[in-house]
């Protein structure tokens, strides 16, 4: 079973080294649990995690587990301990056991040893298993029984699996409820095990009444043990509670924001802090103007920046919310109220220039959110004190290469964006700054200001030319250097060249790029960069570095990849030449197009491998050739009106046959095999959707964007010439309504609405004429 020479039996085995399937891999590990030796056994058990990782299904996951029970019932308290680990660590993989009855009878049998330890690990390995098995009778009465016990050891496992049973069932912590308060206020109970019973009261949130009581309990601890240790935890578990059960909420943020105002203790202070954040993450609609401003007055008057930083965190976690209107909107109109109204914008002004970073970026943080939220009312003031905070930040931290300075400059960029967005006035000066800052600035900041530079360009056209002449000169200033911060920033600067750029580079720019990236950049930072051209729509530029790049790759399957990406980059730049009202250059853009992408797919299809099959890219490319061409048919399909028009009979057919479609001649079926083309067209988009259950938000968009181009053009077809009277609007229109994320979305929902309106309007008219003229439609 296990060789000799000091190698484990899973090395001999080769586990590790080569790819084993999930049943021998299983019977591997169930080598190493039978084995006489108890170092074989503890390594087999704590391999099992990574056997669940890398096989997650059920069938291996359920006899694996139910192996695992085995060694519980019979092995030491060593083996219980790491077999407890193993569940732990596994958490997620419990309810793919199916035989969760005969697991948890494994398990359950080492409850009634005579030895307390095993009893305790039992108990844990119960409360970890609380997600299977919420409702277990006999579990909840085992962990009443030990709460009971006289073993320490015991009694704390018992509360860890009273804790992670009450999260999961309403009737064990209903039940529980009246045995942790008894324990918590018994006399007997030592101070520390009351501070590990306490938390457990933060999962009585199943009902109000449950809620309640241990509201009440918990007020009761607070006053009745004003010790720092116990305020601290009875305090958090207040929260807990507060946050889970919701309806106490405003009642909590009265209370911490109390503590906070006259506890004198800093720990007790930051306690209430932390909680407040928390509640502020989570309910910001909850808080009142009250709350703000007796957390606005209390971080005008504290005199540690420790505790000003952390009351500002939580300021500026609320004006980003709900909560900054409620403060400005709700005044009453007196002199007072107008006052007092002012003392967070006071707060935020006095802690824009101060000399704690973190503090001056909050500071920043409220002005930028109250300038973006707040846009009904007369705040210029307000916009130069950030742009100023913003400017002055900039300064300080890019020239500073350390963590905390890097935190709060990606804090001050973040801010700088949101504000460009909300106040597009202000951009000018502030992409001046940048551009100003962005030369002497560190290279790590350096990274972070392009990143900057181009959210801003993205959203506003505020690049000239005379700044575009800048940044080249930048680029040309670093390609000189081959270090890795360099190279980044080179990828940067090339993103922000092409976003500026409009997707139209000149023959000076190509060749600045080429040539920095040819002296001394790796072909990884080459392709990055041909990467962001093509995101950015500069497809004549990706290809170009995309050819550059395939004779330096050392894999056929490399190779293909690049030419793939070389021929869709030729693909989409030729569709770049499609012109309106100029059918016959369409077609031949198309026709070039469809070419490129054919020898696309089969590169693609020849990089694929095994591991790597790129299913979905192979599908959506195909899905884009197909749509190219239903394109091409159906302007081919328009053309042959002019070129084939109806017969002179086409009327008395249409009458005899009682078909009015047939009065068009023969464009009426190519016009519906063209409808239902891009109807299937739509249902492979959805289809395409619905197997990509591991992409990212932005591409299941971008295929549902697609999905929904198609669907309008088939309406279109048919509301203006095969069926206008049935023709139906409502559904299409309420699409562009919905929240737009990014510009490329924007910009392909703005011209759906543009052409569902040209359609409507047609399609009245059609209706119109068909009236007046007596004719069907």
């Amino acid at each position: 079973m296990a060789g000799g020479g000091g190698k484990s039996f899973l090395a001999e085995a080769g586990y590790g080294e080569q790819e084993l399937d999930a049943n021998s891999a299983l019977m591997e590990l169930d080598k190493g649990l039978r084995s006489g030796k108890l170092g074989e056994q503890c390594e087999a058990v704590v391999r099992f995690p990574r056997l669940f990782q890398k096989y997650p299904f059920p069938i291996l996951i359920n006899s694996a587990f139910l192996k695992l029970a085995d060694v519980f019932r019979v092995g030491n308290n060593f083996l219980r301990l790491c077999v407890l680990k193993v569940t732990q660590q596994s958490e997620k993989h419990l309810e793919k056991i199916l035989n969760v009855d005969e697991f948890v009878k494994r398990v359950f049998s080492v409850i009634h040893s005579n030895d307390p330890v095993a009893r305790a690990i039992t108990l844990r390995m119960l409360g970890s298993m609380a997600s299977i098995i919420p409702e277990r009778k006999n579990a909840h009465h085992s962990i009443r029984q030990s709460l009971d016990s006289h073993d320490n050891v015991e009694v704390e496992a018992a509360i860890f699996a009273a804790a992670n049973f009450s999260a999961q069932s309403k009737d064990f912590a209903a039940g529980i409820c009246n045995k942790i308060s008894e324990m918590i206020q018994g006399l007997a109970t030592p101070v520390d095990l009351k501070l590990k019973l306490i938390p457990i009261l933060q999962h009585m949130h199943h009902d109000a009444s449950l809620a309640s009581s241990s509201r009440q309990l918990l007020q009761q601890l607070v006053t009745s043990y004003p010790s720092t240790k116990m305020v601290i935890v009875t305090l958090h578990t207040f929260t807990l509670l507060a946050a889970s059960s919701l309806v106490d909420i405003p009642k909590q943020v009265q209370l911490l924001l109390q503590y906070l105002k006259n506890d004198p203790r800093k720990a007790v202070k930051r306690l209430a802090i932390q909680d407040l954040k928390l509640l502020a993450n989570k309910t910001p609609h909850t808080w009142t103007r009250e709350n703000i401003q007796a957390l606005c007055e209390s971080a005008l008057h504290t005199p540690y920046d420790s505790l000003k930083l952390g009351m500002l965190s939580v300021l500026s976690t609320l004006s980003g919310t709900i909560a900054i209107k409620q403060y400005f909107s709700s005044a009453t109109g007196t002199a007072a109220t107008t006052a007092r109204s002012f003392d967070l914008v006071k707060l935020a002004q006095e802690c824009c220039y101060h000399n704690n970073r973190g503090i001056a970026a909050h500071g920043v943080r409220i002005l930028t959110n109250i300038s973006a939220s707040c846009q009904e009312k007369d705040l210029l003031p307000l916009e130069q004190d950030a742009v100023f905070g913003l400017e002055s930040l900039l300064v300080l931290c890019s020239q500073d290469g350390s963590p905390g300075a890097q935190a709060t400059l990606k804090i001050t960029l973040t801010c700088m964006v949101k504000l460009v967005k909300s106040r597009p006035h202000l951009s000018q000066s502030v992409v001046e700054s940048l551009l100003t800052q962005l030369h002497s600035a560190q290279d790590a900041a350096r990274i972070l200001m392009c990143h900057c530079l181009a959210a801003i360009a993205m959203q506003l056209p505020v690049l000239a030319d005379g700044m575009l002449g800048d940044l080249m000169d930048l680029y040309k200033v670093i390609g000189r250097s081959a270090t890795d911060k360099k190279q980044e920033l080179l990828v940067s600067l090339a993103t922000v060249i092409f976003v500026s750029s409009q997707k139209a580079l000149s023959s000076e720019i190509k060749t600045v790029i080429k040539q920095q990236l040819e002296n001394v950049s790796n072909g990884w930072t080459a392709y990055r960069i041909a990467r962001q051209a093509s995101r950015m729509g500069n497809h004549d530029m990706a290809r170009e570095l995309y050819q550059s790049l395939l004779t330096q790759v050392a894999s056929e399957h490399f190779y293909f990849w690049l030419n793939s990406l070389k021929e869709f980059s030729h693909a989409e730049q030729c569709l770049t030449g499609l012109q309106e009202d100029n059918y016959s250059s369409a077609l031949s853009c198309i026709a070039e197009a469809l070419k490129s992408y054919h020898k696309g797919i089969a590169s693609l299809t020849a990089a694929s491998t095994p591991l790597n099959p790129l299913s979905f890219q192979c599908g959506f490319v195909k899905l884009r050739i197909d749509l190219l061409q239903a394109f091409s048919q159906l302007i081919c399909t328009c053309n042959s009106l002019k070129t084939s028009p109806p017969p002179a009979i086409a009327t008395t057919i249409a009458m005899t046959s009682g078909n009015d479609l047939q009065r068009c001649g023969r464009i009426s079926n190519q016009m519906k095999l063209s409808m239902e083309e891009f109807r299937n067209l739509a249902a492979r988009y959805g289809d395409l959707y619905q197997s990509s259950f591991d992409a990212d938000s932005a591409t299941l968009r971008n295929v549902e964007l697609q999905q929904q181009s198609c669907l309008l053009i088939s309406h279109a077809i048919e509301a203006l010439i095969l069926d206008p009277e049935s023709a139906n609007f409502q559904e299409y229109t309420s699409n562009g309504t919905a929240h737009v994320e990014s510009e490329y979305e924007r910009r392909m929902m703005s011209v759906f609405n543009r052409v569902l309106e040209e359609v409507e309007s047609l399609n009245r008219n059609i209706q119109l004429v068909c009236a007046v003229l007596s004719l069907p439609c």
